[in-house]
C-alpha cells in the first residue's frame, strides 16, 4: 500500500511519498497524479501559486512523473506544447487561481487548432469565495471558451470512496478526450478549500488507513492514436481511389503537416504518388522535402513557378488531393482559387480544411489510411505527360534559385533557410517561427535527404510562445533548431527562464532585421508616416546582451561561411544564439527580383 507522510525522527521536515494521505486535498491530487501516470503522461509542467498546492504536491512526488517548473503560465502553456508535439503524448499544465490560468489561453487556442494534446488543471477556490473580492479570484468556469476539446470542474475533495472513483474516471475519461478522435487540449477546473499544504489531518488518516491503493490504481495503460481508427481501406476510400486514378491532370498537395511515424508517411505516399503519376506539391514545412531521393516527382518551387501566368495557365489541374493545411503561398493558394480543381481534402478530424471554399470534398480519415487504398484497385500510370511538364519548370527554376543562393555574399536573411536545409546534421529537429521564417523555408527550404523533422505552430499563426514551443521539442531530445526573427523572440524572452531545468540542445538562429519586416510586403508599407512605428514597431535590442543575461552563448556571424561552420555540427547541451544582422530594404528588393527574374526566365519546350 502506498503510503503516508513520515517525519525524519527528531526532524521537523516531513517526507512527502508519491501518494500524500495527510489530508484529503492532497489526497486528491495524489489521485490526479498516479492515474495521469498509469495512463501514459510523463511530463507535468507546474507554475507555482499556493491554491495549486495539492496538485503541485501530487506530481512533483510521483517518480513515474517529469514535473518541470515553469515560472510564467504563457511560457509553461507553449513549453507543455511543444512537448507534446515531440512525444505525441498529452502533457498536463498545472496553474494557480486567478489570471495564472488566462495566462495558457494562447496555447490551448494553439494546441485546438493544431490538434495536440494538453491536459490543463486550473485550481480554483471554492464556491463560497468566488463573486466576493477574495483575492487572487476570477470567473474560471469555461475560462476557455469552446478551444477545450472537454471541459469539467471537479467537485471538492472530500473522504468519500464514491468520489475517488469519480474522481479517478473523470482524469481517464479527460486524458482519453485529449487524444481522441482527435489531439486537443482538455480542461479541468479543481477548486480547493484550505488546507492547501500537506498539514495532517488525524480524522482523514485514521479514515484512510483501510484504503486499498493497489486495487484502486489497477488501471491498464491506454494510448489512442488517432491515425489507426482508419487504418484499414473501406468501400469508400476504394471508390474515392477509383474516381482519381484515372485522372490526366491531378496534383498531390502536401501543407502543413506533423505526423508521428515520418517515414512510414513518405513511403506510402510516394507509393500513391507513383501509383497515380501525379506530381507532389511538398510545402517547406511538411516532412517531405527532407527525403527527396524517394520521390520522383517532387516538386518544391511553385510558388516561383505559378509567378509565370502562361506556365501556370498550362498547368491547371483536374483534381487535387490535399494533405495537411494548405502551403502558406498565396501565389499556390489563388492560383488554386481561380481554377476551381475538384478537391479531395482527407482531414481525420470534424474540422472545415477548406479556406479556399472550393469544388471541396472532405474525407474524415488520416491521410496514411488514403495511401492504403490503392493497393486494393491496382491500375496503369496515368497519363505522365502533366507530370513531366511540372519536373521541367521545377529544375528550371530550382537551377535559378540555387545559382543564386549561392552566389548571394549579403546577409539575405531568405538564405539563411537555404543554408539550414543543406548544412544541418542529418535528423535535426527545425522549427520555423511565424512571421517571415516559415515563408523563407516555403520559398527557399531545399529538397535534401537530411530527414530533418519539421515543426511549426501553424494552427493560429501567432508569434505566441515560439521559443517555449522550441525549448519544449528539445527537451529531452536530439540537438534541435529555431528559425526567428527578431520580435517574435522578444515576445518570448520569458521562456529562456527554464535554462536551469532544459535538458537538450537549442540552437537560435536569429533573424535580426529590426521589426516585423512581413508587412513590408503589404499595402500599409506604402504608408511610412506611420508604418515604421505602429506596424515594423523596432526594438533596438542588443541581443549579444541579452543572450549573456540568461546565460546564453552567442555569436554574431557576419559571412555565410562563418554560419555554415556553426550550424553544420550542434552541441549537445544547452542554448545558443546566432544572430543575423539583415537591411530588411535589400531583402525585400532580393525576394522580388529574384522571383521576378526566375519566372519569367521559365519556358515548357
Amino acid at each position: 500500500m502506498i503510503t503516508t507522510i513520515k517525519e525524519k525522527e527528531n526532524e521537523k521536515e516531513t517526507i512527502l511519498e508519491p501518494i500524500c494521505y495527510s489530508n484529503v486535498n492532497m489526497f486528491w491530487g495524489g489521485i490526479i497524479a498516479e492515474v495521469l501516470a498509469r495512463l501514459g503522461v510523463q511530463y507535468i509542467v507546474i507554475s507555482p501559486g499556493s491554491r495549486s498546492g495539492p496538485l503541485a504536491v501530487g506530481c512533483a512526488n510521483n517518480k513515474k512523473l517529469k514535473a518541470i517548473p515553469i515560472l510564467d503560465e504563457r511560457s509553461a502553456g507553449f513549453f507543455g506544447l511543444g512537448l507534446a508535439k515531440q512525444t505525441h503524448r498529452p502533457v498536463a499544465l498545472i496553474c494557480s487561481s486567478g489570471t495564472a490560468a488566462a495566462n495558457f489561453y494562447p496555447a490551448i487556442i494553439e494546441a485546438r487548432m493544431s490538434k495536440v494534446p494538453l491536459i490543463v488543471l486550473t485550481a480554483d477556490r471554492p464556491g463560497e469565495l468566488r463573486e466576493c473580492h477574495s483575492g487572487q479570484t476570477i470567473d474560471q468556469i469555461k475560462l476557455f471558451g469552446d478551444y477545450p476539446a472537454f471541459y469539467k470542474e471537479l467537485t471538492l475533495p472530500e473522504a468519500n470512496i464514491e468520489l475517488f472513483y469519480y474522481l479517478r474516471q473523470t482524469i481517464a475519461y479527460a486524458f482519453e478526450r485529449a487524444m481522441y478522435p482527435q489531439g486537443g487540449p482538455v480542461h479541468l477546473n479543481v477548486p480547493f478549500r484550505d488546507p492547501l499544504a500537506p498539514v495532517r489531518d488525524e480524522h482523514f488518516l485514521n479514515w484512510i488507513k483501510n484504503f486499498d491503493a493497489n486495487s484502486f490504481f489497477d488501471l491498464e495503460a491506454k494510448s489512442y492514436r488517432g491515425e489507426t481508427l482508419y487504418s484499414k481501406p473501406d468501400a469508400d476510400g476504394l471508390k474515392i481511389y477509383k474516381q482519381l486514378k484515372n485522372t490526366k491532370k491531378g496534383l498531390i498537395i502536401v501543407g502543413t503537416i506533423q505526423v508521428e511515424k515520418t517515414e512510414e508517411f513518405v513511403r506510402q505516399l510516394v507509393e500513391l504518388s507513383n501509383e497515380l503519376g501525379w506530381p507532389v506539391l511538398a510545402e517547406g514545412l511538411s516532412p517531405v522535402r527532407n527525403y527527396e531521393s524517394q520521390f520522383s516527382n517532387l516538386i518544391t518551387r511553385y510558388d516561383v513557378i505559378l509567378r509565370n501566368n502562361d506556365i501556370a495557365q498550362i498547368l491547371k489541374p483536374e483534381q487535387v488531393i490535399q494533405i495537411g493545411n494548405l502551403p502558406t503561398s498565396k501565389v499556390l493558394r489563388a492560383w488554386l482559387k481561380a481554377n476551381k480543381p475538384k478537391t479531395w481534402v482527407f482531414e481525420n478530424s470534424s474540422d472545415n480544411n477548406d479556406p479556399l471554399h472550393g469544388n471541396t470534398t472532405f474525407v474524415r480519415m488520416h491521410p496514411m489510411s488514403l495511401m492504403r487504398q490503392y493497393k486494393e484497385s491496382k491500375s496503369s500510370h496515368s497519363n505522365e505527360e502533366y507530370s513531366n511538364l511540372w519536373k521541367q519548370v521545377e529544375r528550371q527554376a530550382d537551377g535559378i534559385i540555387s545559382e543564386y543562393m549561392s552566389t548571394c555574399d549579403a546577409m539575405f536573411e531568405g538564405k539563411a533557410a537555404w543554408l539550414l536545409s543543406k548544412c544541418l546534421p542529418k535528423g535535426t529537429n527545425v522549427f520555423a517561427a511565424t512571421s517571415m521564417p516559415v515563408r523563407d523555408v516555403e520559398y527557399f527550404w531545399q529538397r535534401n535527404n537530411l530527414e530533418l523533422q519539421m515543426y511549426f505552430n501553424r494552427g493560429a499563426n501567432g508569434i505566441d510562445g515560439l521559443v517555449s514551443t522550441a525549448l519544449g521539442i528539445a527537451h529531452c531530445n536530439k540537438p534541435s533548431v529555431l528559425l526567428i526573427g527578431d520580435l517574435s523572440l522578444l515576445h518570448d524572452t520569458n521562456g529562456l527562464l527554464i535554462k536551469k531545468y532544459f535538458q537538450g540542445s537549442l540552437t537560435i538562429i536569429l533573424i535580426n532585421n529590426n521589426g516585423g519586416r512581413l508587412f513590408e510586403f503589404l499595402p500599409i508599407a506604402q504608408f511610412r508616416d506611420i508604418f515604421e512605428e505602429f506596424f515594423a514597431t523596432p526594438q533596438d535590442m542588443n541581443f549579444k546582451k541579452l543572450a549573456h543575461c540568461y546565460g546564453l552563448e552567442y555569436y554574431q556571424t557576419k559571412t555565410w561561411e562563418d554560419f555554415r561552420e556553426l550550424i553544420k555540427i550542434l552541441p549537445e547541451r544547452g542554448i545558443r544564439v546566432i544572430e543575423l544582422i539583415t537591411d530588411s530594404h535589400f531583402d525585400v528588393a532580393f525576394r522580388k527580383n529574384l522571383f521576378k527574374l526566375t519566372s519569367e526566365s521559365m519556358k515548357i519546350e
